[in-house]
């Protein structure tokens, strides 16, 4: 049915007279927060020239073809990816080309365990706040009822008063850390769900800003009745997502460029900018725009600008220059020659462990790995391990995962792996105390340049894909409005914390709480 109490934000007024030909923009960056801006665009009437680097659509959700060692053709990606309910803007951009969400199945559970012995398991709770955290409380382990008086209340609370911009004010020079160590939560409570979902976020909660923290409880179960419930695809990215949206954006007039690394952007006199790009096939161009939406990668950016010295003015490019990736992380996909046994969840959580976050066994909900465990009597897994070590020895963990994972799961001991990758990446962004002040926003000094991207500081309760389909639509309402056209609308969790008896509460908690978390530096 939905959260009743969802936002509808409305896009600015057009401020700028209608041009009298029709503006020109290229989109640098075909993942989700390029292709949101892209339909966007397109959608009125604007041209748009969608340059992607990759030979496929989806930035850290694109797939590709690989072959194993047994013959099979199957396409191999970055991983699990979790399509939550509350992603509003996300689900409108895969609607464009998939109209009913066909391509999305539900998980109906993803329990977490920890190493020590205790679990998890987030079905059956109630949708609505804040009923689902005291059942979740009631029923879980890790809220063991002895140690329950040992919570500090006002600390807690602060939580159930969550709002954007205001949260950063109050928490974000502080840690994820030092919040979970003021609230005094149980251990187990700490280590299973509120690391893991820390976690989530590519970084150890000593490295993640508090006020992430707290704004991702609100937009996942505090603030939200969509609850955790969530949505994976059930085919690879590429047919399940990508080539829809893809069709559709060609459908009404967008020209995608795949395999087209943009070197720079300068303003220039006859359009507005020039772009100049290369093709992996060696030949290289340029050409003119009126307007620049830069929707490449955190670890991306930084580089582009650099090459692109007529961008921005110093501080915008100092912050630009700023940007630092989380942590590298690794993604061991293993074909088996025999199945994981029949009980094993589509999607398992890990605490606890050195490196292990997730488990995920694909043949319980992707076609592809299903058709191949099918046809082997085998099985596919998937193993995630975030925030690793800068300059860690790569054989070294992705043995290490697999014994952690062998722990986990005892049968994966006996099987013989037909074959396996690994995709190491370090091109997600990091949100570090104190960091919100100083991050870059959609609009740059110059007002026909844009920036997309799950990077960006957007001041709403959103986050990870949510985050990068939301800027992407309003990087494209800030280029509209401008030409005289009327943008989107974008669509939210509740902005604040649903219930104002316990805002009050929270609020009247805060100023003694405020001593506890400077001893606590």
């Amino acid at each position: 049915m939905g959260d009743t109490r969802a936002r509808a934000l409305p896009a600015p007024p057009p401020v700028g007279p209608r041009p009298r030909r029709t503006p020109r923009v290229a989109v640098v960056g075909g993942g989700i927060a390029g292709l949101a801006a892209a339909c966007c665009l397109a959608e009125r009437a604007v041209d748009v020239v969608l340059l992607e680097r990759e030979r496929g659509l989806g930035g850290r959700l694109r797939g590709w073809e690989t072959t194993l060692a047994d013959g099979s053709v199957v396409t191999m990606s970055r991983g699990f990816h979790a399509f939550f309910r509350q992603y509003y803007n996300l689900r409108g951009l895969l609607r464009r080309g998939d109209p009913g969400l066909s391509a999305l199945v539900p998980l109906a559970d993803y329990p977490l365990v920890h190493r020590d012995g205790y679990a998890d398991r987030f079905s059956g709770l109630p949708a609505t706040p804040p009923w689902n955290a005291l059942a979740l409380a009631a029923v879980s382990p890790s809220f063991p009822v002895r140690e329950l008086a040992g919570v500090n209340v006002p600390a807690a609370l602060q939580l159930l008063d969550v709002d954007a911009p205001g949260v950063y004010e109050r928490l974000d020079h502080r840690s994820a850390r030092e919040l979970l160590e003021v609230t005094r939560f149980p251990g187990s409570a700490r280590h299973l769900a509120f690391e893991v979902f820390s976690r989530s976020f590519f970084a150890a909660p000593e490295r993640l800003s508090a006020a992430e923290m707290a704004l991702m409880f609100h937009t996942y179960f505090l603030g939200s009745s969509e609850g955790l419930r969530f949505d994976v695809p059930r085919s690879p990215f590429p047919q399940a997502l990508w080539t829809p949206l893809a069709g559709y954006l060609e459908g009404i007039g967008a020209v995608l460029r795949t395999g087209t690394s943009v070197r720079a952007v300068e303003p220039d006199r006859t359009r507005g900018y020039a772009v100049s790009w290369e093709r992996d096939d060696g030949t290289s161009g340029g050409e003119g725009f009126d307007g620049v939406v830069l929707a490449t990668d955190p670890a991306s950016l930084p580089g582009l600008v650099a090459r692109s010295p007529g961008l921005g003015d110093a501080r915008w490019r100092a912050e630009v220059a700023a940007l630092r990736p989380a942590p590298p992380f690794l993604v061991s996909r293993y074909w088996l020659d025999r199945p994981v046994r029949e009980h094993r969840q589509g999607f398992l959580g890990t605490g606890g462990y050195p490196t292990l976050d997730n488990i995920s066994v694909l043949d319980r909900y992707e076609d592809e790995s299903a058709r191949w465990a099918a046809r082997t009597g085998g099985s596919v897994i998937e193993l995630h391990a975030y925030a690793l070590p800068e300059g860690c020895d790569r054989a070294a963990e992705r043995a290490s995962l697999w014994r952690q994972a062998t722990s986990v799961y005892p049968e994966l001991g006996a099987a013989r792996v037909v074959d396996a990758r690994h995709e190491w990446r370090a091109d997600c962004p990091l949100f570090p105390p104190g960091s919100h002040g100083s991050r870059c926003r959609v609009r740059t000094p110059d007002p026909r340049v844009v920036v997309a991207g799950d990077h960006l500081r957007v001041d709403l309760p959103v986050a990870l894909m949510e985050r990068a389909a939301t800027s992407g639509i309003m990087a494209a309402n800030a280029l509209l409005s401008r030409w005289g056209r009327h943008g989107h609308t974008v669509r939210s969790v509740p902005l604040r914390g649903r219930h104002a008896p316990l805002r009050y509460l929270a609020r009247r908690a805060r100023q003694p709480l405020r001593p506890q978390v400077e001893r606590n530096r």
